[in-house]
This record gives structure tokens, sequence and C-alpha cells, in this order.
């Protein structure tokens, strides 16, 4: 139905908007004003019942925001972390990453969509121009400014369509609550987690590359190899977490170079197992410079003396690498004697 169908009559009455006048051109002002398009009514002007049905349209893309605010904090709170699910064509994700994203993806489109909608649909779209102005506004300005924004709030008819105001107040309202929800990452405290590791008395090295555990023959003197603990795989659910603690950077050298007592009683045949996580901030080290024993990270150059206990050079790192005492098993192999006997890592508050 167009608004020529509709008797005159029935048509709103036109709003007193200065429509432009339509210019001429002349030697002053090349470029003529085409002025403004006559304005065309649409359906939801002339037809309550189809103004209604986008008020219900724009209610419910309000509405549908809240419930997907809603299933974020449910999601938040009940998918766990660990959890993956397969989404075709993309492949296996995290569930509660994908739950998060799906539901506040969708709450905040609803409200932008359920806002253009009734922008589009049920606010004045008679355009209006008005002739350029000093920036400094004067008196009579700032009235026609004030009065232009009643009559902007009145054509917004969010008074009248009470519908479309207290959903849309529910939906903003709720909105916010999905960066409260993240507020439970700040807890809770780690505890005594960040003190152990995997390692363990028994625990074998394996070769982090072959998969394989470490004889001391394995490790030539000069040669760098990193290690994990025995039963730890790449398909565990919590492999990212503990290799982070307990990978194992292992050297070889002459038992006469070691200077440090503690490190020699701590190693075997020469072969000495330092924690591979830097305790600046993290960075795994993997720099070796075989003829000063230095090992060097890579992200901000802290440098360390494996034959001096991995105390520090150089370099931002607050400590010495944590050494792990480790032996050989029954069968000829290297293992550990026990834990870490200092938290791995970078220095943390809780550190004694």
């Amino acid at each position: 139905m167009s608004s020529q169908d509709i008797p005159e009559e029935n048509l709103p009455a036109e709003q007193d908007h200065a429509r432009g006048a339509v210019g001429v051109a002349d030697e002053v002002n090349p470029f003529a004003d085409p002025g403004l398009p006559p304005h065309e009514h649409r359906i939801q002007d002339i037809d309550e019942r189809a103004a209604k049905r986008s008020e219900r349209a724009v209610a419910l893309l309000f509405t549908v925001s809240m419930l997907a605010t809603v299933g974020f904090i449910v999601s938040y709170v009940a998918i766990p972390h660990d959890k993956s699910i397969f989404v075709f064509p993309i492949g296996h994700l995290s569930a509660l990453n994908f739950a998060l994203g799906l539901t506040l993806g969708a709450a905040l489109f609803c409200i932008g969509a359920g806002a253009v909608h009734w922008a589009r649909t049920l606010m004045s779209d008679v355009e209006v121009a008005d002739e350029r102005h000093p920036i400094e506004a004067a008196p009579d300005v700032r009235a026609k400014v004030h009065a232009d924004f009643r009559q902007g709030a009145a054509e917004s008819v969010l008074g009248r369509r009470k519908l479309i105001r207290n959903t849309m107040f529910g939906a903003l309202a709720l909105v916010p609550l999905s960066g409260v929800m993240l507020l439970r990452d700040l807890g809770p405290l780690p505890g005594t987690s960040l003190r152990h590791t995997m390692w363990a008395k028994g625990k074998r090295l394996v070769n982090t590359n072959t998969n394989l555990p470490l004889r001391p023959e394995d490790v030539a003197v000069g040669s760098l190899t990193f290690a994990k603990p025995d039963g730890l795989e790449e398909t565990s659910e919590d492999f990212q977490t503990e290799i982070a603690k307990a990978a194992l950077m292992i050297v070889r050298l002459q038992p006469g170079n070691i200077k440090d007592k503690r490190e020699l009683d701590w190693s075997h045949e020469g072969i000495v197992a330092f924690s591979k996580i830097c305790t600046h901030v993290g960075c795994p080290i993997s720099l070796y410079e075989q003829q000063t024993h230095h090992v060097l990270c890579p992200c901000h150059q802290s440098t360390f003396d494996l034959s001096d206990g991995a105390r520090v050079i150089f370099g931002p790192a607050g400590h010495a690498l944590p050494q792990l005492r480790i032996g050989v098993d029954s069968e000829g192999y290297l293992q550990a004697l026990g834990d870490f006997e200092e938290p791995v890592g970078p220095a943390f508050w809780e550190r004694g």
C-alpha cells in the first residue's frame, strides 16, 4: 500500500520542516541546489496495524537480546572451560568460548537491529535541511536545538510505545551483566598450585621431541635437550597448564666446569636439569651458548649461567632458574629425584 492509495484526510500531517529552497546556478554559485525530494509516507505512518507489527518486531529483538544475555551468564557458569565441541565446518572448538561468543554476539546484534528497525519504521523519517551557522550558538539557535530535541523525543514515540521502551531498557540493563560475570575470573586464588609441578621422585625424563625416555648417553656434552615428565601427553586436557610449569632444559657439562656445589650434587655425570621457564615473565628459554654455558631468554634477553647454578648474569630476571635433582633408575633411564624445591617461572606475590 502506498500513500497514493490513501485518502488525503487519512495521511499524517506534514511537519513544518524547512525543505530547502531550490537554487539556480549563476556565476557566484555555479552548482544549483536541487532541493529535497518530496516526502513519501511509510506504511507505518498510515496503518496503525503495521506500526504495531513493527513495535512487536522491535520488542522481540530486545527480548531475544535479554535471553541471549541470560544465556551468556548461564554458559559462563555452567560450561566447563576444558569442554570441547565439534562445529562443522570449523572443527573442534572450546564449548565455553563458542557459547560466550554466540550469546554475547546475539545480545549485542539484537539491540542494534532493534534500534535500527525502530528508527526506520516508527521514528520520523522527514529529512530536514538546516543552513550552516557559526560555531558559536546564538540564544535563538540554542532554543531551536532544545525545541528540535523535544520534538525528536516526541517523534521517537518512546513514551507512547511502552512495549519498546520497557524491552529496550531491559536489554540495555542486562547486557552489562556480561562484563560483571567476567570478574569471576579474578578468583579463586591459585593457592599452592604454582609451587608444585608433575615432577616427583621416580618420574622419568622424556625427550619432548621424540617422546622417548632419556638415557645419560643420549645427552652429549655441549648439547641442549628439552624434556617433560613421563605420562604428560599433548592430548591431555591439562597439558598446557602442566607443561608451563614442568618444561625442562637438560645440558651436559664437564663436571670440572660446574662451579656451584649444589648444582654438581644434583647432577648426574655432568648432566644438569633446569627449568625452561624464564624467571622474568615466563617465556620459554631456548638459546644456548656452548662455550660459555649461558642460556638466553629470547623475550627480554635475561641470561643465565648454567655452570654456576643458573644464576642471572644479565637482564631483568629476578632470580636463578630452579634446578631439578636427577639420577638414573634401575633400567638406566634418567629420572627425577623429587620436585623443584622452589616455584618455577616468574616471581609472584605469594612466593615465600
